[in-house]
């Protein structure tokens, strides 16, 4: 197999539907050739699972790329922090046998999350009711919130300690204020964070210099993008989406590079759709169908550890994703779960009150009164998780990713069929 990363800029992997696509398989196979892998938006709510020899290693904020002993992790200034969990996170990859010393990058502009972010969290949801977006009340979106407001704390302020614990403890004073008295340990979390401080210091890096000199060196990298398009804070289903830009567009304002420096970008496309928490999700199958998928698919969230709803695959959003990421090819991933299906629909419009439209729209309201148009073909019912070349895909199986392709108008590169690292099929693109 040729070099697959472009040898002259990034190359990018996104997903296209509302995350938990598997994008992290994908990832950590590219970074068998990469030199750095970045994370460039989101916390740790993200989640991938990654099996490697019978072992699952799980990924939330630090780039999937460490499993790889030639690569180096980078997390850009887009992202937001949690370092109790960084560390907890660092250190249970490193029990199961991954050195990742020197290998662990973090930009010095990147925001912080504290434990009084997750406590907010937790308090919003409560205010919003039954309007609650479902959040994974990890702390993300009230730091970006910190941070759109100008108040949040980043990375090299914990290098002036006495400033940083001031800040803070304004910060927490005005969240009182908002909030009322809750119960919170101020001087006791000022004291972790001076010993985890220093534990952070030799990670710690201006990112844009360093980034940009491995450019110019020639290397090789990837971007590994968290959640997906459709949880896009501006693009998404709003406000039943994320707190950052999830689309391509993050991946430039969250490393500090331009348009020009992107060569490829792979959107990770599951066979069906999933999402999690709440929000509008057109073709969720609330039957046996629905049930099948979450049962085979095994489809909990890495990260909450909450049941997936699951329904067919939606090319309407397929497509929206693709004029707005780009895509340059697809990873079409678990395939196999719908190996046992006699027949199986892929959605390729909306109608509204008859009248097809455009594109996704934007209001929800819209959303609720939709009419999805199916198209059904035949399933191939035999298994494809042994299968490692396009030749030994079942013919309807082959159909149904050939369909993907003359509806999103991308060509398919990668295609999932099981679990494990090998269980990948790789379809080269034509130019």
């Amino acid at each position: 197999m040729s070099s697959i990363l472009s040898p002259e800029g990034l190359s990018v992997v996104l997903g296209a539907q509302w995350g938990d696509e598997g994008k992290g398989k994908l990832s950590d196979i590219l970074c068998g050739e990469a030199d750095v892998c970045a994370r460039c938006q989101g916390g740790n709510n993200a989640g991938h699972t990654i099996v490697v020899n019978d072992v699952k290693y799980d990924f939330h904020v630090l780039p999937s790329g460490l499993i790889n002993p030639k690569c180096t992790a980078l997390i850009g200034a887009g992202v937001v922090v949690h370092l109790p969990s960084l560390f907890d996170e660092l250190e249970k990859l490193e029990s199961k046998g991954l050195d990742c010393d020197g290998r662990l990058l973090i930009s010095d502009r990147a925001h912080l999350v504290f434990d009084v972010h997750q406590t907010i969290d937790g308090l919003r949801e409560v205010e919003l009711g039954r309007g609650s977006i479902g959040t994974t009340k990890k702390g993300i979106g009230p730091a970006y919130s910190s941070k759109a407001s100008r108040s949040g704390l980043r990375v090299h302020h914990l290098y002036n300690f006495d400033e940083f614990a001031a800040k803070f403890r304004v910060i927490v004073e005005n969240k009182r204020k908002r909030y009322g008295n809750f119960e919170y340990d101020v001087e006791g979390e000022l004291a972790k964070y001076r010993e985890l401080a220093e534990r952070l210091r030799p990670l710690v890096v201006d990112h844009v210099s360093y980034l940009h000199e491995q450019i110019q060196l020639g290397k090789k990298i990837l971007v590994e993008g968290a959640n997906a398009l459709m949880l896009d804070i501006d693009f998404g289903t709003y406000p039943y989406v994320t707190s950052s830009n999830t689309a391509v567009g993050g991946v430039c304002t969250g490393l500090g590079v331009p348009p020009t420096k992107i060569k490829k970008v792979i959107g990770v496309v599951k066979a069906y759709t999933t999402r999690v928490g709440g929000g509008p999700f057109p073709t969720e199958q609330l039957n046996d169908v629905g049930e099948y998928l979450q049962r085979v698919g095994f489809e909990f969230g890495v990260t909450t550890g909450r049941k997936r709803r699951c329904g067919w695959l939606d090319m309407v959003v397929v497509k929206y994703s693709t004029m707005i990421n780009g895509y340059t090819s697809l990873n079409i991933t678990k395939l196999d779960i719908l190996d046992q299906l006699p027949t199986i629909k892929i959605a390729t419009a909306y109608h509204l009150d008859g009248k097809p439209l455009n594109s996704f729209p934007a209001d929800l309201s819209v959303l609720e009164r939709i009419d999805v148009q199916y198209v059904e073909v035949p399933g191939w019912q035999k298994d494809i998780s042994r299968c490692r070349t396009w030749e030994e895909l079942p013919e309807n199986a082959k159909k149904y990713v050939e369909l993907i392709e003359k509806e999103s108008g991308v060509p398919v590169e990668w295609i999932g069929v099981g679990a494990s690292r090998d269980a990948m099929i790789y379809k080269p693109v034509t130019q």
